[in-house]
C-alpha cells in the first residue's frame, strides 16, 4: 500500500452497520408501500422501483444525478407525477423510515475503524451504494454509531452520478474529494461492489470478512473484520 494514504472510504452496510440487505429490503418495501397504495398498487409500484433502481445502476452521465434517473423512469411507470408522490416519500424517510432500525446493529469496530483514520491525518468518505437519498444514508450511519464524524463526502442519489459497481462510481468519489487513486483505501465487505471495481481503478483495499482463497475473489487483498483494519491500516502507513 501507498504510504502516502489521503482518505478512506468506507462502505456502510455490512462494513460499518451490520445489516442483512436482503431481509432490510424486503421489511421497506413492506414499510414503503402501503403509504402509496392509495395511488399505486402495491406490485405496481415494486416493479416500477425495481426498473429506476437498475436505471440507476447504469447511470454514468455527469450531468445528470442518480436522483434523476430515479424520476424520469420511477414516475411515468407508475403513471403518477413526482408532484403527487415526492412528498410521501419525503414524509416516509422522516417518520417511518427509522422503524427499520431494529434489523441493524453497529459494528463494533466501526468508531475506532474511522477514528483511526481520521487521527491518521485522512479524508474519510462513506462509500455506500447510492441508489437512496442521503437522509436514508445519514440515519443508517446514527444508527451505526458515527454520525458524528467529518466525513468528507456522503455518497447519495442526490450527489452521484453512477452506483456501484460501476468502477464510474469510484473515479467520482475520486474527483469529488481531489485525490489520486493510490491515495485512496477502500473498505468493504462486497467483493463484487467495493473490493474488484475499486482495484480497477486502482484504489487500495481492505476486504471486511473477506474468506482467503475465495472463489469470488482471483487473488486476495488484505482482508479481515473491521476490528483488524486499526492494525493493517497503521502498519501499511509504517
Amino acid at each position: 500500500m501507498d504510504k502516502t494514504i489521503r482518505a478512506v472510504l468506507f462502505d456502510l452496510d455490512d462494513t460499518l452497520l451490520l445489516n442483512d440487505m436482503n431481509r432490510f429490503v424486503k421489511e421497506y418495501f413492506d414499510l414503503l408501500t402501503p403509504g402509496m397504495a392509495h395511488l399505486v398498487p402495491p406490485k405496481k409500484f415494486i416493479n416500477a422501483l425495481f426498473k429506476a433502481t437498475y436505471a440507476m445502476t447504469k447511470n454514468q452521465n455527469p450531468a445528470v444525478t442518480n436522483q434523476q434517473v430515479f424520476i424520469d423512469h420511477f414516475f411515468p411507470s407508475v403513471e403518477r407525477t413526482a408532484e403527487e408522490m415526492m412528498p410521501l416519500f419525503d414524509e416516509f424517510y422522516a417518520s417511518r423510515f427509522g422503524n427499520l432500525r431494529p434489523l441493524t446493529s453497529p459494528n463494533p469496530a466501526a468508531r475506532l475503524a474511522v477514528r483511526t483514520a481520521l487521527e491518521a491525518g485522512c479524508e474519510v468518505v462513506v462509500a455506500t451504494n447510492p441508489i437512496f437519498p442521503e437522509t436514508a444514508m445519514r440515519q443508517r450511519m446514527d444508527w451505526a454509531g458515527v454520525s458524528d464524524f467529518p466525513f468528507r463526502l456522503v455518497t447519495s442519489y442526490e450527489n452521484m452520478h453512477s452506483t456501484k459497481p460501476n468502477p464510474f462510481y469510484y473515479r467520482e468519489i475520486l474527483e469529488l474529494i481531489g485525490r489520486r487513486p493510490e491515495e485512496c483505501v477502500m473498505v468493504g465487505d462486497n467483493w463484487v461492489n467495493d473490493m474488484e471495481p475499486a482495484m480497477e481503478v486502482g484504489l487500495n483495499v481492505f476486504w471486511v470478512n473477506g474468506t482467503a482463497g475465495s472463489t469470488e475473489a482471483p487473488a486476495s487483498p488484505p482482508l479481515g473484520p473491521l476490528a483488524d483494519f486499526r492494525d493493517w491500516f497503521l502498519g501499511a502507513l509504517g
